[in-house]
């Protein structure tokens, strides 16, 4: 399959333009007023008793800020961060001599923290507790236990799928929080903020255009800017404007709301093919050649979140707002196909 443009999934080249886009204060995150609220507190309260932040886990979709977030709380408590991945992780020893590194204070991010593997959760388990870890010396018979005593730290989880956690390590968090999607307001904040920082010349209206087809999500929003950039500088006077932002999307295949192909695709595929639903998502993931779980992760939580398609015990349903988007008539004989109203439709 190509890959998409519209993917929230970091990709490779993005590593260092989006390191320097990253803020580095609560005071410059844009969005998520209520968790950096609480987060100012959390972290001040540490502060003053002189502890480490207790244990954070964010979820929700990709490229809303998690790894950013993870920075922010280093930075703030004055530590250095560490940063790795559940499925790098593959041994209960790589974890050990990732912590076994660490300072006091310091903060360890785990992304996609769902995916480690159990025999590597079990060695988590005391280090979160008690800031211990079990080492197995010698083999078989032979073999013994030593306790390894680790300097206090704050670990911070990632993930996409919270339900795949599994309760244990999901109690051992002292903070669980979800991010939520951007509204387009808060997204334009962004999208000029990291025009000042790359030296674009781009105008509200402009920044306006790409906030609102950017899925409520800055990763996308960024990546975007990048593109139309890229446009204006070759094929216009290199600034940013509405038209510039408008033509360089659509040749993207972005629509005005921020649907690309496939997601046209996904909504066709129910309402053509399936009679509008109920549809099971293995089914449509076999019919598109997508994986189900990056359609699960990736392309249906925004369709779900702006009222495009609705989950039932049998499937996913199209609602009203998608034949509407894509100018196919309901069908009148089928009138319990659902409305839903999008969370950005009200005044």
């Amino acid at each position: 399959m190509e890959r998409r443009t519209i993917t929230t999934e970091r990709l490779p080249e993005e590593e260092k333009l989006e390191l320097s886009l990253r803020p580095q204060t609560l005071n410059d995150y844009i969005g998520q007023e209520e968790l950096k609220a609480t987060l100012k507190v959390y972290i001040e309260a540490a502060k003053r008793r002189g502890e480490p932040l207790d244990h954070i886990l964010f979820y929700g979709p990709p490229g809303l800020g998690k790894t950013t977030l993870a920075g922010i709380i280093a930075n703030e408590m004055g530590a250095k961060i560490k940063i790795t991945s559940g499925p790098a992780i593959e041994h209960p020893g790589d974890l050990v001599a990732v912590l076994s590194g660490m300072k006091p204070g310091d903060v360890l991010f785990i992304d996609e923290i769902h995916r480690l593997n159990r025999q590597v959760e079990e060695v988590l388990y005391p280090a979160m507790e008690d800031f211990t870890v079990d080492i197995v010396l010698g083999k078989e018979g032979g073999a013994r236990s030593m306790r390894y005593k680790l300097p206090p730290f704050t670990l911070v989880g990632a993930t996409t799928r919270a339900g795949m956690l599994t309760a244990p390590l999901r109690d051992r968090f002292g903070v669980v929080h979800r991010l939520e999607f951007y509204k387009p307001e808060e997204l334009k904040t962004i999208v000029l903020r990291s025009a000042r920082v790359l030296n674009v010349e781009i105008e509200e209206d402009g920044a306006e255009e790409i906030a609102r087809r950017s899925r409520g999500t800055p990763r996308l929003a960024n990546r975007f800017l990048k593109r139309v950039r890229d446009f204006a500088e070759v094929r216009y006077d290199g600034r940013i404007t509405k038209t510039v932002a408008d033509e360089t999307l659509r040749l993207l295949q972005v629509d005005e709301v921020g649907l690309d192909r496939t997601d046209r695709s996904f909504l066709r595929l129910i309402i053509e093919n399936y009679g509008g639903g109920p549809v099971g998502l293995e089914t449509l993931s076999a019919a598109m050649g997508e994986d189900s779980g990056t359609m699960e992760d990736v392309c249906e939580p925004y369709l779900l979140q702006n009222g495009f398609i609705k989950r039932t015990p049998r499937g996913r349903m199209a609602t009203a707002k998608a034949y509407r988007h894509l100018g196919i008539p309901l069908p009148a004989e089928s009138p319990q196909v659902p409305e839903q109203m999008s969370l950005f439709d009200h005044d």
